[in-house]
């Protein structure tokens, strides 16, 4: 191989937050595959080969159709948008499953969910679209009181979408445990997690909404798992004490992680990791599992 930063799909589908068989749906379909390529050697990505996914994958949250979002993005002329800017606009996807949410129509919310999951991979589905909806019901709910029925129906869809992703074979060992706070009832977002890491043929244990300190206590010795995910959604959920209750154990996990809003970032016990995204919370939940197995 040259000296120029080379990368495998797995290593793409991860930095993207996509499954590897998106990334070969990508190549097939609208010509967006890797560029390098050496006798006796895979295909790899190029960092701008990566730049041009992220592009595509950008557009695609904004509501461009994929094949026209993958010619933009192999034009010579175009540019990624700076990385974490904010999307202009509100995106097209985000109006659709609005609309179809808000005429409480099952099929179409569900279809539509699907489509982002299908097209954008897990987490850019979560962090482009379907974040964004449940955030703003949420928010008009909190100052109209109303929209219980919207939220309801909404959540059941996204959480059948997110089930109904592929999960890998009952022989692969189960390293991740993924629990809710005690008395946290948004369980979403380690559906989504569970989801994601589904995509990348890498199994978890899900316990769920509101999950006693207890019987997270119970999992873990029960299970030895190597990486722990702890999500809070509100202030009121987010105890420290169940955080350290999982590290005084003899068997504790290589990784502790507190996801969501509702931790007190100061008060979180030293050892335990932060993700601010689900991309991040991803991310560590996955580098672990070499270290496990080193």
């Amino acid at each position: 191989m040259n000296g120029a930063a080379a990368y495998s799909a797995g290593a793409v589908a991860r930095r993207l937050g996509v499954a590897v068989t998106t990334l070969r749906t990508w190549h097939q379909r609208y010509g967006m595959g890797p560029s390098l390529h050496e006798p006796g050697h895979h295909r790899r990505y190029t960092e701008q080969d990566i730049q041009r996914l992220e592009l595509m994958q950008r557009l695609i949250v904004e509501g461009v159709a994929p094949a026209e979002a993958a010619r933009w993005a192999r034009r010579p002329t175009a540019r990624p948008s700076p990385a974490g800017g904010p999307i202009p606009g509100l995106a097209a996807a985000v109006r659709g499953l609005s609309r179809a949410a808000l005429r409480l129509d099952a099929p179409a919310v569900r279809q539509r969910v699907a489509e982002s999951v299908r097209e954008l991979g897990v987490v850019a589905a979560w962090d482009g679209v379907l974040r964004p909806v449940l955030a703003g019901i949420g928010e008009r709910h909190a100052v109209t009181g109303e929209l219980v029925e919207v939220e309801h129906l909404v959540s059941g869809c996204v959480s059948a979408v997110l089930g109904a992703v592929p999960r890998p074979p009952s022989g692969v060992p189960i390293e991740i445990l993924l629990a809710c706070a005690d008395d946290e009832q948004h369980s979403l977002p380690i559906e989504a997690v569970a989801a994601a890491l589904a995509a990348e043929g890498v199994p978890a244990r899900s316990l769920g909404a509101r999950v006693p300190s207890e019987a997270l206590v119970a999992a873990v010795r029960r299970t030895g798992p190597a990486a722990v995910l702890v999500w809070s959604q509100l202030q009121s959920t987010g105890s420290p004490r169940q955080l350290e209750a999982i590290l005084a154990e003899r068997a504790r996990p290589l990784v502790l992680a507190a996801a969501g809003p509702g931790w007190p970032r100061p008060s979180v016990p030293p050892g335990v990791v932060l993700p601010d995204s689900l991309g991040e919370a991803l991310g560590m939940l996955t580098s672990v599992l070499d270290r496990s197995s080193a």
